[in-house]
């Protein structure tokens, strides 16, 4: 027995020793840290997504990957391009893809392989539509629309791959079930006029943006896999992954750091569907969900439909998971690589909630989480907390690194200070891998660059951000406050725990208190209960949870809650307290009236909304939240401080993370107009230093001992940045 628990003890370890540093969470001394700290290796990037478009060849590639070098990145983000003289995934695309990488290899770069010949990932370049239908992705639509006026009788056969039917009434928007019997609809109109919708599970697919596209368009022409069948994930790879393995395989790991998915979601009309998923739905549910699909089509859902509806959301997420990420990611694992992706919609949790069913689900087995910033979700004029999902996922699941997509449609394109910003913004949200959109391939003689990346400060800029990616993934986080987001609520419709939600974030940025964001499944079994603490696979620990306005929680969560209470954490509800409390089901959920919630602490005052970016950006800066007395109180009181202030400043910035030996402070002004405060830092450091990612140098900071704080001045510049490492 005791030699079994020492194997299974050892098999962490040996896989933590098989991976490259940069794919597993490090604890480095400052001095370690200090002395890479000028030239950090090239895996943490930054590096721009590039397209191998056009006469690609040798001479192409030698120009370009020189110039992408002088331009100060240090990895490259490649694309199967439009019009490339080999098809794609041909053995002559290959054999040129080879000699890229010999090429990237010679002048030090690493390279990210983009999953397919465009996106959303998941159509290898129109494979699927060719040569495996069967394996094409699904759902459920309305088949036939039927009318039917009081007394009339509808009677018709429907196909076998109809799932059900509903009348719908004109009038009041009321509905009837319709049954349907031996493949037969035979039903008789009720008083009124009524339209009957015939539901089928078709082939179905989200548009592609296809390199390999004759129409040069984004269609559904190209069909993506379906990505709640593992079979069809497996026959992806074996398109695509299995092909560069033969090919490159020999530097995964070393030159080829891994494969970048994008954009992965449901933009359908219609309900994502698999042929497993009745099946698995009861395995899970306990229920047979058919006979309330068709009422999912209504315009107005009754209360048990809704509830049936969130329950099928839940399973379709956990199908997405298992079907599409974890096969990918496990796939990259095994082959010493790392898997990054971004969803679609991660700054709109409501449409993410609909389309990708649960970020944190989604990214539970992807090794580097990411989001995009590439049109107006980040600017000046625009409160911008959605990069911590990325940053968070990576730190509930134990991953060093979380990635942005920056850039590539922004109008107007942003200028170098601009473009600055926009990184800071995410820096500063826990955000340590830069991908810059976008270049392509110089084969007509002339690599065309945006104009923040022609300016003649780029390169300092890119020297910036590789420093800072670099030092920013050394060590742990350090968030003490979990925030909850509450998808369970938006599958049932609940845009007050969105507003919540969003203004609460905001509240958390503007008082300078660091976060992380968290799901069901991390509060409910994922993260590590101690005494008044629960750890993520990061090893920070959360002391305070904060959950806003939930419609729902699972008992579990409510359970797990109340024992980290009863130990010393602070819980916080803003808004309200669950309406709900589910168990296996939504559908059965019970009300949670006369629920105790006496163990934490709940403020039924209402955060004001966090505004709607602008189409286009003003020269405006966003105006601070007025936060009602009731929440700061009661989130001074739940929240241990990190430092404080000697005027309260919303415009202020803050992230922290923990080396071996020393602390890492991350301070931004995101504010146009300069900031100067006294800081106190909760420490009892000895020593104080500022470490300036332009120029790689390290200085001493003055500073003074004050009851366990060191304090410190702190001026900062409109959008500046700032790191302070106390030792």
């Amino acid at each position: 027995m005791k030699f079994w628990k020492m194997a299974i003890a050892l098999v962490p370890a040996m896989f933590a020793h098989a991976q490259q540093p940069w794919q597993h969470i490090q604890s480095p001394t400052a001095a370690q840290v200090a002395s890479r700290w000028n030239d950090p290796p090239s895996a943490y990037g930054p590096e721009p997504y590039y397209s191998l478009a056009g006469a690609v060849d040798q001479t192409v590639v030698d120009r370009d990957l020189d110039r992408i070098k002088a331009l100060g990145f240090r990895a490259v983000t490649v694309q199967a391009g439009r019009d490339m003289p080999f098809p794609y995934l041909s053995d002559a695309y290959f054999n040129f893809f080879r000699l890229f990488v010999n090429e990237a290899k010679k002048r030090g770069l690493c390279i990210w392989i983009v999953d397919d010949a465009g996106y959303p990932s998941g159509f290898a370049g129109g494979k699927f539509t060719e040569l495996k239908p069967e394996l094409r992705m699904q759902a459920l639509v309305v088949a036939q629309r039927l009318t039917a006026a009081s007394g009339e009788v509808v009677k018709v056969g429907v196909k076998p791959d109809t799932v059900g039917a509903i009348a719908i009434n004109a009038a009041n928007e009321s509905t009837e079930s319709v049954p349907i019997n031996s493949g037969i609809i035979d039903w008789t109109a009720p008083v009124g006029k009524w339209q009957v919708l015939v539901i089928e599970h078709q082939f179905r697919t989200s548009p592609t943006r296809s390199e390999t596209n004759p129409k040069r368009t984004k269609d559904t022409s190209q069909s993506l896999e379906d990505y709640l069948d593992p079979a069809a994930t497996e026959q992806y790879l074996a398109f695509t992954h299995e092909q560069y393995k033969k090919a490159v395989g020999d530097e995964f790991g070393k030159t080829i750091l891994g494969f970048r998915g994008d954009e992965p979601d449901y933009s359908i009309r219609g309900i994502p569907w698999t042929p497993a998923i009745f099946d698995r739905f009861k395995e899970i549910k306990g229920y047979d969900v058919q006979p309330y699909v068709a009422g999912f089509f209504a315009p107005k859902l009754t209360e048990q439909e809704n509830r049936a509806k969130a329950d099928y959301w839940d399973v379709f997420s956990i199908l997405f998971r298992d079907g599409f990420f974890k096969v990918q990611g496990n796939w990259c694992a095994a082959n010493h690589l790392e898997y990054q992706v971004h969803l679609n919609h991660e700054e709109a949790e409501m449409e993410l909630a609909r389309s990708e069913g649960d970020f944190f689900r989604d990214m539970r087995y992807v090794q580097v989480p990411g989001i995009d910033a590439i049109w107006h979700q980040i600017w000046t004029d625009t409160i911008s907390d959605y990069p911590r999902l990325a940053s968070s996922a990576a730190h509930v699941y134990g991953r060093p690194r979380a990635f942005t997509e920056s850039f590539a449609a922004y109008r107007p394109t942003p200028d170098l200070d601009q473009a600055r910003y926009i990184l800071n913004e995410q820096f500063v949200r826990g955000i340590n891998l830069v991908e810059a959109m976008f270049l392509s391939a110089s084969s007509n003689g002339d690599m065309r660059l945006p104009p923040f990346m022609a300016d003649a400060g780029f390169p300092a800029l890119m020297e910036y951000t590789r420093r800072l990616s670099y030092l920013m993934a050394m060590g742990k986080p350090a968030a003490s406050v979990a925030l909850y987001l509450p998808t369970s609520s938006f599958w049932l419709g609940d845009d007050a725990a969105d507003r919540t939600f969003v203004s609460a974030e905001r509240l958390l940025s503007e008082r300078q208190i660091d976060f992380d964001i968290v799901d069901e499944n991390a509060l409910a079994k994922e993260l590590i209960p101690g005494r008044g603490t629960l750890e993520t696979l990061s090893g920070n620990r959360f002391r305070t949870v904060i959950l806003p306005a939930p419609m729902i929680l699972s008992e579990a969560v409510v359970s797990r809650l109340r024992a980290f209470s009863r130990t010393g954490g602070r819980v916080l509800f803003l808004g309200c307290t669950p309406s709900l409390i589910s168990e296996r089901t939504i559908l059965n959920a019970r009300t949670a009236t006369g629920v105790d919630f006496s163990w934490a602490t709940v403020v039924s005052a209402q955060l004001p909304p966090t505004p709607t970016p602008p189409a286009q950006p003003p020269a405006v800066a966003p105006i601070p939240q007025v936060i009602p007395p009731d929440i700061l109180q009661a989130l001074i009181k739940a929240v241990p401080e990190d430092l404080k202030l000697d005027a309260p400043d919303t415009n202020l910035r803050f992230l922290k993370r923990r080396l071996e030996d020393a602390t890492v402070y991350l301070f931004f002004n995101e504010g146009s107009e300069p900031l100067s405060h006294r800081l106190a830092l909760m420490s009892e450091a000895k020593r104080a230093e500022t470490w300036h990612p332009e120029t790689g140098t390290v200085e001493r900071l003055a500073f003074s001992n004050k009851k366990s704080a060191l304090e410190i001045e702190l001026k900062l510049k409109p959008y500046e940045t700032r790191i302070v490492v106390t030792r």
